[in-house]
């Protein structure tokens, strides 16, 4: 049996956790996740805090993942932990740390890119999370459409031109008054709101289509805040107003996520979709994607709010991938802002 202990630290979140297991039969051990609540002052992270946070917070962290799953570093066989992307002075914590606690048990370190994590996220909670399946990745940061032939064999076919789809939530939420993080209060308002008062357009979706064009896969949301800012601008700012400008931003921007997935699992006969990322945990989306899934016998699987977000256990479980594939980081490793998804290949 192998042992590994995870480490995140790509934003606000510090996290640890530890998993055990040979080969993908792996079961969570422990996963604790030490949120920086601060940033809500602020309507959005500030990577100077963040880095601060995630200096006094790693120790304690790891100490704790270690002590609830009832475990100690000399039984664990390895390291794993995100290097990219993410705010670098945030990565460079976990990474530096890592090395270290790596480095002085003569353990290896596993470098695991953050978006290969969420992959693998739904996988820990429900075994028929595996490949072949289309992925979505839609948090703050990322959207990205993936086809996933195998772990580590990867299509990139479609990604945001612009604003992220979280990042979108976010700045709509502003735009309403509400809170940050945005998602879970713009869906929550949502749900009170009139669909057939403001019918945004779908970014980036025409009926005429093909695969063949450029756009087929790809995503953008800023013509579609714009939109929401317009409408914004001409309402009278009552609580009724935010609900169906709410409701009509979310099911536009659901319905571009839902097209375009189904588009990708229907081009290459994938059965199964794959929901990862902070707005992966979002109701009316896996919802939606379901409900269009179902038209072609397929399943949808989306993980749990706590394994939705930015967490130790999916770093630590794309961890198990690369251990028994051989593969090492060195004492050199870097961190970095921006990097390719590892395993990816040619659409």
């Amino acid at each position: 049996m192998t042992r590994i202990l995870g480490i995140e630290t790509s934003c606000d979140e510090t996290s640890a956790a530890v998993l055990d297991g040979s080969g993908d039969d792996v079961a969570q051990r422990s996963l604790v996740i030490l949120s920086q609540d601060v940033h809500r002052v602020f309507g959005g992270v500030v990577p100077e805090i963040a880095s601060r946070a995630h200096l006094t917070s790693i120790v304690p962290v790891v100490a704790r993942a270690l002590a609830d799953a009832d475990t100690t570093m000399p039984e664990i066989d390895a390291v794993a932990v995100t290097y990219a992307p993410g705010l670098i002075g945030a990565l460079l914590v976990g990474v530096c740390y890592a090395k270290a606690l790596a480095f002085s048990r003569g353990i290896p370190v596993i470098p695991i890119h953050h978006m290969e994590g969420h992959l693998f996220a739904t996988s820990l909670e429900n075994p028929d999370a595996t490949p072949p399946f289309t992925a979505l990745l839609v948090s703050g940061g990322h959207t990205m459409l993936l086809d996933v032939e195998a772990w580590g064999r990867y299509r990139l076919l479609g990604a945001t031109r612009d604003d992220a789809a979280g990042e979108a939530f976010d700045k709509v939420a502003k735009l309403l008054g509400l809170p940050y993080p945005g998602g879970r209060h713009i869906e929550s308002l949502a749900r009170k709101g009139d669909p057939a008062r403001y019918r945004f357009s779908r970014p980036m979706v025409r009926r005429n289509d093909t695969p063949a064009d450029p756009d087929y896969y790809a995503f953008s949301f800023s013509g579609l805040k714009t939109a929401v800012l317009n409408a914004v601008k001409k309402s009278d700012g009552t609580d009724k107003d935010k609900a169906d400008i709410a409701r009509g931003f979310q099911d536009a921007l659901i319905g571009s996520l839902v097209e375009k997935t189904f588009r990708a699992a229907d081009e290459y006969g994938r059965e199964r979709v794959i929901l990862g990322g902070g707005v992966a945990c979002n109701a009316a989306l896996a919802g939606a994607m379901l409900e269009r899934m179902v038209t072609i016998g397929g399943r949808v699987f989306a993980p749990t709010p706590r394994l939705a977000t930015d967490n130790a256990a999916m770093i630590a479980r794309a961890g198990f991938h690369h251990y028994y594939r051989g593969e090492r980081g060195a004492l050199d490793l870097n961190a970095f802002a921006s990097r390719p998804l590892p395993g990816l290949i040619a659409a």
